[in-house]
């Protein structure tokens, strides 16, 4: 596949990976959210949160990107690793309590104010964050993409 080759021989392999990984996993989480809810909502393609988290599957595609081509003991390898750990606590940590404390507040505002009261009624974002199982996955998920992704350039060469 000439795409392919031009991909590695360009060095965007691992910006393609990422961005496969975010896109499809963001795709995984609208068929999902279709099949649950039984209803069709596009908006679901640029949400936060949900199963699997796209912010894993790009930073884990990244971070065996750089393992694959720069090798597991480089430098490169190692600062990825970090960062995709950063990102991933932070997703099911800050960002999913920052969400749990979305829906008290919704629920404050629906609950205590009444109609004429002139606080701000705006409902917050409440899905956020992540549940350590939606990290998990996600993380996998950018692993696979990585993998499948090298693989394929390296048979396209």
């Amino acid at each position: 596949m000439p795409f392919l080759q031009n991909i590695d021989s360009t060095g965007y392999e691992i910006l393609f990976a990422i961005f496969l990984a975010n896109i499809s996993a963001q795709i995984a989480k609208l068929i999902s959210y279709t099949i649950k809810e039984k209803t069709f909502n596009f908006s679901i393609l640029l949400s936060m949160g949900g199963m699997p988290s796209s912010h894993s599957a790009s930073v884990t595609a990244m971070a065996t990107s750089i393992g694959l081509i720069e090798g597991w003991s480089s430098t490169f390898f190692a600062i990825a690793v970090c960062f995709a750990f950063i990102v991933m606590v932070d997703a099911a940590g800050l960002r999913q309590n920052a969400g749990k404390q979305a829906v008290v507040l919704n629920q404050i505002i629906k609950e205590f104010l009444s109609p004429e009261h002139r606080l701000n009624k705006e409902k917050l974002k409440e899905l956020l964050g992540h549940t350590p199982n939606q990290v998990l996955i996600g993380a996998f998920w950018g692993i696979i993409v990585s993998l499948a992704l090298r693989k394929l350039i390296l048979l396209s060469v």
